[in-house]
C-alpha cells in the first residue's frame, strides 16, 4: 500500500457553509484561475481556463462534487470544486441535475464545461475512484491523485482508466496530479490517461504517471484516428511497462518528461501518428520510442533528448524501434511558444516539480524551479495593436490575388448526397458541397506548404446566411486561425500549410458552401 499522498495548495476561502449529509460545501463569490495557465496544445482552440470566473464551493465527498455539478445554473455555468480528502465508492454516490449527468462508481463530467477540480487543503485522493470526461470541454484538473482504479476485480471504476477521455471532448488541462495503479492488466488496471474517440487539445504538465502497465493512450483502435493535438511536458513516467503514450494518428508533443523504468516499450507512434520528442531524459528504459505491435508505422521528429542505459530490441515485422540511433522521421510544428529546459537537468526538474503536492511549482527553461506566475494568461498583451486603430487593416476586405483553391485538392467530413467536395474550388457558383447534417468541416489542400492569409467563404444562391459559428484550422498543426460566425471574407495572420479547413459548428440550416477561395494575401 502506498501512502496517501499530502497535498497543499493555499486558497483563499469564504465563510458561507451548506452542510450536506454527503459532504461540506463552501461557496465563495468568484474563482480564480488555475495559477500558472494552461501551456502547450491546451491554449488553443479558445484556451483552456476551466471554471475561471465563477463560483468556487469545497467538495470532501464525491457525491458533493457531483452536488456541486448539479447545483449550477446550466451545464456550462463556470465552478470551481475545491476538493480535500479522500473521495471512494463509499462517499460518492448519483446525483441528478438539469446541469449535469453523473454516476455512482466515478467522478463523472459528461455534457459539461468550465470546470475546474482542484485538490487543496489536506489533499485530494481519488482512491480506486476514476474521473471520466465525456463530451465536454474547457476541463481543468490540478493537484489531486487518482489511485488503483480498476476494471476488473472489487470495486470497478471507469474502465479501470485513472482519468479517461471520450466521445468530442475538447480543451483539457491535467496539471500537478499524481496517477498511479499497482500493476497491469492482470492485476485488474488500464490506463493512466487515456483518450479516444474525438478528443483534442489537451496537455498533461508536471504529473507523475507510476506503476501501471500501461501509462496511457490517443486512439483506442487503429481506426480511431480523430484525436490528437496533445502535449506532455515536465511529466515523470516511472515503472510503466507500455503506452508512455500509445499514439493512434494524430499530433503529440513530448518534451521535458522523464521516462524512468519503461520495461516493454515507451513512445509509440502508431497508425500515421507524428510524436515531436524534445528534450526528454530517457532512463533504463527499453524500446522508449518507435512503433511497436502492429505493421501501421508512425512517425517522430527527435531533438535534444538524452538516452541513458536504454536497450532497443531488433526490428521485426510488427516492431520497429527508433533506436539505438533514433534519427526524425517526420517534422512537426506546433502552434505555442514553449522554452526547454535542457535535458541534462530534466530528472532534477520533474522530481522537483511532477506530481500533487509540489506547490504547484514550474520550469521556466532555467532548470531551477520556479513558483507559479499568478498572472492571467487571458489578459490582453498592451503592446498589442489596438483593434478599432483605423490605421489597421481591415481583414474583411475583399481578398486580392489569385484563388489559390483552384486547382487545389479537397476533403472533408460526410458529404450530403449530390454534392461533392471538389466544388468548392472549381470557380463555379453553382456548384456546391453541403455536409450530411447541419455542421460539418470542408478543407482545402496543396502538396506543399502554401502561404494564405485571407478566405472567402461563398454561399450557394438560396442559401445565403445558413453559415452560424465557425472555425478556420490550421489542419498540420490543429492552430485556430480565425473564429466568427456568419460566411464571407476572413483575415488572420498569413500562415503556411499544406491543409486548410473550414469547421462549421453551427447554422440555421444545411450550408451550401459554393466556393472555399484561399488568398495570400
Amino acid at each position: 500500500m502506498r501512502r496517501p499522498v499530502a497535498l497543499r495548495l493555499q486558497a483563499a476561502l469564504g465563510t458561507l457553509a451548506l452542510a450536506a449529509a454527503a459532504g461540506v460545501v463552501l461557496t465563495m463569490p468568484e474563482a480564480a484561475a488555475a495559477a500558472g495557465g494552461a501551456t502547450g496544445y491546451a491554449t488553443q482552440n479558445g484556451g483552456t481556463t476551466g471554471g475561471a470566473g465563477g463560483q468556487t464551493v469545497r467538495a470532501t465527498t464525491g457525491t458533493a462534487i457531483h452536488q456541486a455539478l448539479c447545483g449550477r445554473a446550466d451545464s456550462s455555468t463556470p465552478i470551481t470544486i475545491e476538493v480535500e480528502g479522500t473521495i471512494n465508492h463509499g462517499n460518492t454516490t448519483k446525483v441528478s441535475g438539469d446541469s449535469c449527468s453523473t454516476a455512482a462508481d466515478k467522478i463523472e463530467l459528461k455534457q459539461v464545461s468550465n470546470i475546474t477540480i482542484v485538490g487543496v487543503g489536506g489533499g485530494a485522493v481519488f482512491d480506486q475512484l476514476g474521473i471520466h470526461i465525456r463530451e465536454s470541454s474547457n476541463i481543468v484538473i490540478q493537484n489531486v491523485t487518482v489511485r488503483n482504479v480498476k476494471k476488473s476485480g472489487s470495486p470497478t471504476s471507469n474502465g479501470g482508466d485513472a482519468i479517461g477521455m471520450e466521445s468530442d471532448v475538447r480543451n483539457v488541462w491535467v496539471d500537478h496530479t499524481t496517477l498511479e495503479a499497482s500493476g497491469g492488466e492482470s492485476e485488474g488496471y488500464d490506463g493512466l490517461f487515456d483518450m479516444k474517440d474525438n478528443t483534442q487539445y489537451v496537455t498533461l504538465s508536471y504529473s507523475t504517471l507510476r506503476n501501471s502497465g500501461r501509462g496511457g493512450l490517443i486512439g483506442s483502435s487503429e481506426s480511431d484516428r480523430s484525436n490528437g493535438y496533445v502535449t506532455f511536458h515536465h511529466n515523470l513516467y516511472e515503472n510503466i511497462d507500455s503506452r508512455a503514450p500509445l499514439l493512434r494518428g494524430g499530433i503529440a508533443h513530448m518534451y521535458n518528461n522523464h521516462y524512468k523504468s519503461l520495461n516493454e516499450s515507451g513512445i509509440n507512434s502508431r497508425a500515421g501518428a507524428k510524436a515531436k520528442v524534445d528534450s526528454n531524459y530517457f532512463e533504463d528504459s527499453k524500446d522508449v520510442l518507435g512503433t511497436f505491435y502492429t505493421d501501421q508505422a508512425g512517425t517522430w521528429q527527435v531533438s535534444g533528448n538524452i538516452f541513458d542505459n536504454v536497450t532497443w530490441s531488433e526490428p521485426g515485422e510488427d516492431n520497429s524501434p527508433a533506436g539505438p540511433d533514433p534519427r526524425s522521421t517526420t517534422t512537426v510544428s506546433v502552434p505555442y511558444a514553449f522554452t526547454l529546459d535542457d535535458a541534462s537537468c530534466v530528472p532534477s526538474v520533474v522530481s522537483a516539480t511532477a506530481g500533487a503536492n509540489k506547490g504547484l511549482k514550474v520550469s521556466d527553461g532555467s532548470c531551477t524551479p520556479q513558483s507559479p506566475d499568478p498572472t492571467d494568461p487571458t489578459d490582453p498583451d498592451p503592446t498589442d495593436p489596438d483593434p478599432t486603430d483605423p490605421t489597421d487593416p481591415d481583414p474583411t476586405d475583399p481578398p486580392s490575388g489569385t484563388n489559390l483553391s483552384v486547382g487545389a485538392g479537397a476533403d472533408g467530413s460526410s458529404k450530403a448526397s449530390g454534392t461533392s467536395f471538389g466544388n468548392v474550388r472549381d470557380g463555379d457558383l453553382g456548384t456546391y458541397w453541403s455536409p450530411a447534417g447541419t455542421t460539418g468541416s470542408i478543407s482545402v489542400k496543396w502538396s506543399s506548404a502554401t502561404t494564405v492569409a485571407k478566405i472567402n467563404i461563398r454561399e450557394a444562391a438560396g442559401s445565403q446566411g445558413t453559415v452560424g459559428s465557425y472555425r478556420v484550422i490550421d489542419h498540420g498543426t490543429g492552430a485556430v486561425l480565425a473564429s466568427g460566425s456568419g460566411a464571407g471574407v476572413i483575415g488572420f495572420s498569413p500562415v503556411s500549410l499544406e491543409k486548410i479547413t473550414f469547421e462549421i459548428t453551427g447554422a440555421s440550416g444545411t450550408p451550401r458552401i459554393a466556393e472555399f477561395e484561399t488568398y495570400a494575401g
